[in-house]
């Protein structure tokens, strides 16, 4: 039994936990801009739902920072 798997976050391939939800995702990338956007397999996910999709093998993680400085 494998323990992790590969997934695309932001284009780039990450070995990660198997059954990893978007909320440990989230974490484990510091990704910890109130305002983020998160897409999963090219679609939006409301962050209520963070807690139960989990990934899987190939999905492919968009992790969106709307916040611009200046």
């Amino acid at each position: 039994m494998n323990d992790e798997m590969e997934i695309i976050v932001n284009g780039h391939k990450e070995t990660v936990p198997a059954g990893s939800t978007l909320s440990y995702l989230i974490h484990h990338f510091k990704e910890h801009d109130r305002d983020l956007i998160v897409e999963h397999n090219g679609r939006f996910v409301y962050s209520r739902r963070y807690n139960e999709i989990s990934v899987r093998e190939g999905d492919i993680i968009e992790f969106i920072n709307p916040n611009f400085g200046g």
